[in-house]
């Protein structure tokens, strides 16, 4: 074989290897990225969740506090 074939297919070879070696590390790091997209939309959905479940705390609270003041001024 003539020694510029060779040469051609080595660096077909390399080449090859080369990008497909980048299309893993890039994939690899998109997945990554994606992951930790997703664990900080859980931490909001979960914190969203619970707004109205603390709101309606808070109401219970003020309602309390509203009664032990009346039930203060007319001791």
């Amino acid at each position: 074989m003539n020694s510029t074939i060779i040469v051609a297919l080595i660096s077909l070879v390399g080449t090859l290897a080369g990008s497909l070696s980048g299309i893993l590390v890039s994939s690899k790091l998109t997945n990554y990225r994606i992951e930790q997209l997703e664990k900080k939309v859980d931490k909001h959905n979960n914190f969203a969740e619970k707004i109205p479940i603390l709101t309606a705390r808070i109401d219970m609270m003020n309602e309390r506090i509203e009664e032990l003041e009346h039930e203060r001024t007319h001791c």
